[in-house]
């Protein structure tokens, strides 16, 4: 199960780095070359510094990145959307997105990390 490499991913590359990774990766096998260039597609999806993070412990090898439904459901939940939203961007169905939350002890507030911007 590529679950079990989250915590790792978690720490190498941070959660903001696996939210990235999974949305432009997850559920695929995914082969890490001995170089990445700014070019490439895995340092367009996490960026540079993120992209070395990776590309050093896991240069010529193959990974099975995670799809983190339950992490990138809390990710767009705290970013406001709404469960529609996250369904769509999860692609799974709306009660789907209910389920997650309702496993959780403490479901994520709506908004609860949006910046207050001043203008």
């Amino acid at each position: 199960m590529s679950d079990r490499l989250t915590p790792t991913l978690i720490a190498l590359i941070g959660e903001d780095g696996l939210i990235a990774l999974a949305e432009a990766f997850g559920g695929r096998r995914l082969y890490v070359p001995e170089k990445l260039d700014p070019d490439h597609a895995i340092t367009r999806a996490i960026g540079e510094e993120r992209a070395a993070k990776l590309n050093r412990l896991y240069s010529f090898a193959y990974i099975r990145v995670p799809i983190a439904r339950e992490l990138r459901a809390v990710h767009y939940r705290k970013r406001g959307l709404s469960n529609g939203e996250i369904a769509t961007k999860l692609g799974i169905v709306e009660p789907s997105v209910d389920k997650i939350f309702a496993r959780m002890a403490k479901p994520p507030v709506k908004g609860s990390a949006q910046l207050s911007l001043d203008i």
